[in-house]
């Protein structure tokens, strides 16, 4: 189940200040001091008179609305029981069920609860979900596997693209690449149409996927695209229309249904998403491995090759260092700028 703390995933720096301020709060709880009366033996420090659920649930979904959601939809307490001492919540965030609690007196509200095992267990295992992207793969294959997940109107997930497209001349299929979407929607209604057309693209007619993401990392003219890369516009119109019914994009669009924060969701490849812990475009994602790349063409190729068992003799083709510019255009920019990404 969710964690009530996931709705700020647009806001990183946020999100980490939260967790921070939540479990010192927990700390606070549990600490016995809390509910002793102090030295001078004065209550101050006890706990307020306990409220009924119905006004623990009330109060909850009135400062989960107002202090805690900006614009992303209407929260509401489904469901208020007792747990630990505390009143746990499960509260509907358009569609998503998320975990909180409240103390019993409405004084202190918990937007996630931490479980000391399974913490614990995270922290120990090396390749723990969420880990910080490793700058090398170290998981070798005799034809690697090369998943890219951007958003495609990212101005980061084009930069990368820019820099992949020459990587994928030069190997051909020597990799098994596979471009793919993160699981919500941060550019509009326009990303959503785009990444269904690319989704299709790649599926139905996958020799035309990189010579239409050339031509549309210009000038994100897609009409203009499918017709000079002669793309089939008919059976990809078919297909995006199946995609978009088979996992209902336009449909919980419009009905704010599956949003992620005050994002909409793309659940094309909701379960890649899930499955690597992606975090924004661009992830690039090499023999399962989270990897860190520059997105210069020189270092792609480096990096991939590097996942070989043994490096074919394209890894010796020469490729260009310069950092492409972030968004559509064919400018080049520092190598420091190559560090941005959309979450």
């Amino acid at each position: 189940m969710k964690k009530l703390h996931s709705i700020f995933k647009q806001n990183k720096a946020l999100a980490t200040i939260l967790v921070v301020i939540v479990v010192l709060i927990v700390l606070g709880v549990l600490s016995s001091s809390y509910w002793r009366k102090d030295d001078t033996g004065s209550a101050a420090n006890k706990p307020g008179k306990s409220l009924t659920s119905d006004a623990a649930k009330a109060l909850s979904e009135e400062f989960i609305n107002k202090f805690l959601l900006s614009g992303g939809g209407t929260a509401k307490v489904t469901e208020i029981t007792t747990e630990y001492g505390l009143y746990k919540l499960k509260v509907d965030l358009t569609s998503n069920v998320v975990e909180s609690y409240i103390t019993k007196d409405g004084k202190l509200f918990f937007p996630q609860s931490l479980v000391v095992d399974e913490v614990k267990g995270a922290s120990s295992t090396p390749a723990a979900a969420g880990a910080t992207p490793s700058a090398t793969v170290t998981k070798k294959s005799d034809k690697p596997t090369v998943e890219l997940f951007v958003m495609s109107y990212c101005p980061y997930g084009t930069q990368i693209e820019k820099g992949m497209l020459p990587v994928l001349a030069a190997l051909g299929n020597k990799i098994d690449f596979k471009l793919k979407f993160c699981s919500y929607i941060m550019h509009g209604d326009k990303e959503i149409a785009e990444n269904l057309l690319q989704y299709c693209i790649q599926k139905e007619q996958p020799d035309k996927l990189a010579p239409y993401l050339k031509c549309f990392l210009e000038a994100s003219q897609s009409a203009s695209c499918l017709d000079s890369t002669g793309v089939n516009k008919t059976v990809v119109n078919n297909c995006v229309a199946a995609t978009d019914k088979q996992f209902k994009v336009t449909e919980n669009n419009i009905n704010k249904v599956g949003y992620q924060g005050t994002f909409p969701g793309f659940d094309v490849y909701k379960a890649d998403n899930e499955k690597y812990n992606v975090g924004g475009s661009p992830t690039l994602i090499i023999n399962g491995e989270d990897i860190q790349s520059g997105r210069d063409a020189a270092s792609l190729l480096k990096t991939i090759c590097g996942a070989f068992n043994t490096a074919p003799k394209e890894c010796s083709t020469v490729l260009s260092s310069d950092s492409p510019s972030a968004g559509f255009g064919s400018g080049t920019a520092p190598a420091s700028a190559g560090a941005g990404g959309c979450q």
